[in-house]
């Protein structure tokens, strides 16, 4: 049996060379991997790092899993502490904005949707689960405004989701050559959305 604190130990040096593959994904995407440079990063040897991770797409899928984690820390865990409906609609959208401005150099997730959009295998398929799993989610933070009588009956969810991720998409690029009204135009984006279906738009998430 591993003695609890060499498991322990492990976990840490794991944990560590993901946060710097993170890194490294976030500037060169995922197939910019590379072990070596990692294992400069992460002050290790190659062999050390492969010890952990037993391929480049064992490490390439763990960095995903690991982003799409942090995404729901980040985004979904404090939305949940809003009321259901609108505010907390609001509260997901206002936090994914966040997300994406609190990653200067990109989101990891949004960029593997552009590197695997024309390479079949397996980090292709990872990623078109996430972002349908992520549509599945605001999906359903809609229908709850439409329970709650804050969207109208008869609102097209699907059409309104694809249009939510619409205006991040449009933040996730506005940021690079609009930096300074990036924020403010995907917030008014969203506000004039809403409203089109029939939402209140002064109603604010305390995020905001």
């Amino acid at each position: 049996m591993v003695p609890q604190a060499a498991t322990s130990k492990g976990n840490a040096t794991r944990e560590m060379i993901v946060e710097r593959a993170y890194a490294i994904a976030c500037r060169h995407g995922l197939e910019g991997l590379s072990i070596g440079e990692l294992a400069t990063a992460a002050g290790m040897s190659k062999s050390g790092v492969f010890a952990h991770f037993g391929s480049r797409e064992d490490l390439q899928l763990t960095v995903l899993e690991w982003t799409a984690q942090r995404f729901t820390q980040a985004v979904i865990v404090p939305a949940l502490r809003q009321p259901r409906g609108l505010a907390r609609l609001r509260a997901i959208m206002e936090g994914w904005f966040h997300w994406v401005e609190a990653n200067p150099d990109g989101c990891v997730i949004q960029a593997a949707a552009n590197e695997y959009d024309a390479r079949p295998g397996l980090m292709r398929d990872r990623v078109i689960d996430w972002l349908q799993q992520w549509r599945q989610q605001l999906a359903k933070a809609i229908g709850m405004c439409v329970e709650t009588r804050e969207l109208p009956r008869g609102t097209d969810v699907t059409l309104l989701a694809f249009e939510l991720f619409a205006i991040t998409e449009g933040l996730h690029n506005a940021r690079l050559y609009d930096p300074v009204q990036a924020h403010s135009l995907a917030l008014r984006a969203l506000d004039r959305l809403l409203a089109s279906y029939g939402a209140t738009p002064e109603l604010r998430s305390p995020t905001a």
